[in-house]
């Protein structure tokens, strides 16, 4: 295996490592929260002050990776999760809700810096493995998907009297192993990245110490389209996700269940990373989000149809589906939209701008859930989706006769 395979591995196996953690904490948060605080509508707090500090932790950790290197900012970004999960089995046991939420929030950090393992990937990549890169990292959530639920069920009453105490303890130990692989990555100083068009036309060297200013970077369409199509199919993601096992419980289906369907949808989510790669290079990135806009749509449709267990497994599958093409497509996107002098900013401001979107679709799931119902909470991701998609034509249309010919955007 070349060094670049290693490493691509070795990213993967963090990546799958970090997002098993989130899968369990998601899978037991917004129960937990229900069981800690006596208004119902603030059972996902905990799951949207989480990521608000996704959001606020992406900038630093982008600049502190930039200085003193990815594999020290991916350790940092461990180390304070550990500290995290510690607080929040910690209020599970004394039932404090603050600080179940200060646990979340530092699981938040971790999870913001934890989201640059993708970008660590296309930096270590060749040019023409950079998509198939980035989606075989985003793939290692495949274990996610078969080990969190699994783990989280598994552990929920581990320790007597403090249900679900168990679920959170394991999450340290996937930290641990997550700080053991960071030891066998060594990863480039820097890799250039694909160059869109409009970088070339702007007549400036990509050598440049400075590159362009933040305004300029983010007033290119490429990236408000890739930023609208990560924001969304994630924000839609997390709307619906967060809400389901709520829902589901609350229609008198057993936690078990709850936590297959989340297995499901994890599955769905991170199995396509498999061969996403090479269906962006072979159809066209835009293509494969508008795929992913249409399966999100499917999703809404079934879940609106009945509120069974196939209703829910189906549905969320689906949605996991789409969340995929969505995200790895937007993330392939997003690549052709800087120099190496400017990644660090551009990433920043992409997540930050991602997470907050998803921050706040977290928080409006519980209160649409328990003021409004099941249903509500599928209608309001209608007009998200539906932007979207006008969005991705619009590019599509416009980059016919540009990047549309590399076969890039297609």
């Amino acid at each position: 295996m070349t060094r670049e395979r290693q490493n691509v591995a070795l990213l993967a196996l963090c990546q799958a490592l970090a997002m098993t953690s989130m899968t369990v904490l998601f899978t037991v948060a917004a129960l937990v929260g229900r069981a800690l605080v006596a208004d119902a509508s603030l059972a996902t707090l905990p799951l949207a002050v989480m990521q608000v500090a996704v959001m606020l932790a992406t900038i630093p950790a982008s600049m502190l990776m930039q200085r003193r290197g990815r594999r020290f900012g991916f350790a940092v970004g461990t180390l304070i999760g550990i500290v995290g999960i510690g607080l929040a089995v910690a209020a599970v046991l004394i039932q404090s809700f603050p600080l179940f939420c200060a646990g979340t929030v530092l699981m938040g950090v971790f999870s913001g810096f934890s989201g640059f393992y993708r970008f660590a990937a296309a930096e270590a990549a060749s040019e023409s493995f950079r998509a198939q890169a980035i989606s075989l990292v985003v793939a290692g959530g495949v274990i996610a998907a078969v080990l969190g639920p699994n783990l989280a069920s598994v552990a929920k009453d581990a320790i007597a009297q403090a249900e679900f105490a168990g679920s959170l303890l394991s999450i340290v130990g996937l930290q641990v192993l997550i700080l053991l692989l960071l030891i066998g990555i060594r990863l480039p100083v820097m890799q250039r990245p694909v160059m869109h068009k409009e970088i070339a036309a702007a007549g400036r060297s990509p050598s440049s110490p400075e590159g362009r200013s933040l305004s300029q970077i983010l007033r290119q369409p490429v990236f408000i389209v890739a930023a609208l199509g990560s924001s969304v199919g994630y924000g839609v993601m997390a709307l619906l996700m967060t809400a389901t096992p709520l829902a589901m419980t609350g229609m008198n289906h057993s936690f078990h269940s709850a936590a297959s369907v989340i297995q499901w949808h994890v599955l769905g989510m991170f199995a396509p990373s498999f061969f996403t790669g090479f269906l962006i290079a072979r159809f066209g990135v835009l293509n494969i989000i508008l795929a992913g806009v249409a399966l999100n749509l499917a999703s809404v449709a079934i879940a609106l149809s009945g509120v069974t267990l196939p209703h829910f497994l189906i549905a969320l599958t689906v949605l996991g589906l789409g969340w995929n093409f969505m995200f790895v497509g937007s993330t392939t996107l997003l690549t052709e939209t800087y120099t190496p002098a400017e990644k660090a900013k551009m990433q920043a401001a992409h997540d930050f701008l991602m997470f907050g979107a998803v921050a706040g679709f977290t928080f409006l799931s519980g209160h649409l859930l328990n003021g409004f119902g099941w249903d509500v909470v599928n209608y309001a991701a209608l007009p998200l989706l539906l932007v979207t998609l006008g969005a991705m034509l619009w590019l599509k249309l416009r980059s016919k006769e540009g990047a549309g010919k590399r076969g890039i955007v297609g």
